[in-house]
């Protein structure tokens, strides 16, 4: 776990080797085995992931079926901005890992105490969530004015890899379609290639 940690870390040029080390040494890393369901609705957390290995999906009952909103996958944060706020709520939705998972957890309470101990940490968050919230809002915008069959090409062209990782029931949820839509459209799109 460390070294899939340690070579995340190297990636950021401000951090020495040693500086890479000593976060990675006090960094909570943990496993967590395919289907373990790691939030569920009406839960608290204040704790976020960051995803090294693997893929979380992010989901919302509604009328007793399952809605996907989200996958995570490598380098991406699973972060629930709104516990952190003045108005502390349970969250709504369910967080599980749709494949073994290898996860950063990151405690609110550690926080301050790690970017005091690692000041270019805090830099280094700064960014990634930044590049992380951009990301997020133009994929958001995509899916609003996208037909299904263009968010399905959107998501050959952006995230290939979910094909393969994710059952085919939940990548039509995702794209906010059902699953015989779903292959209706893989059919339509590999007959045109």
């Amino acid at each position: 776990m460390e070294d899939e940690l340690l070579k995340y870390i190297s990636k950021f040029s401000s951090l020495t080797t040693e500086e890479a080390q000593q976060i990675a040494e006090n960094i909570k890393v943990k496993t967590f085995k395919k289907g373990t369901v790691l939030i569920k609705a009406g839960e608290f957390y204040d704790f976020c992931f960051f995803v090294l290995k693997g893929c979380v999906r992010q989901y919302y009952l509604k009328n007793g079926a399952e809605k996907t909103t989200s996958f995570f996958t490598e380098e991406q944060a699973v972060v629930n901005f709104y516990s952190d706020s003045q108005e502390r709520a349970p969250v709504n939705y369910y967080l599980s890992c749709v494949e073994d998972c290898v996860l950063i957890i990151g405690e609110s309470g550690s926080e301050i105490e790690m970017y005091q101990k690692f000041p270019k940490l805090e830099a280094i968050t700064r960014m990634m969530v930044e590049q992380d919230f951009g990301k997020t809002q133009q994929a958001f915008a995509t899916f609003i004015v996208s037909s299904p069959e263009e968010r399905y090409l959107n998501l050959l062209d952006t995230r290939p890899d979910l094909l393969q990782r994710t059952p085919q029931h939940q990548l039509a949820s995702y794209l906010g379609i059902t699953p015989e839509s779903l292959s209706r459209i893989r059919k339509r799109v590999s007959v045109k290639k």
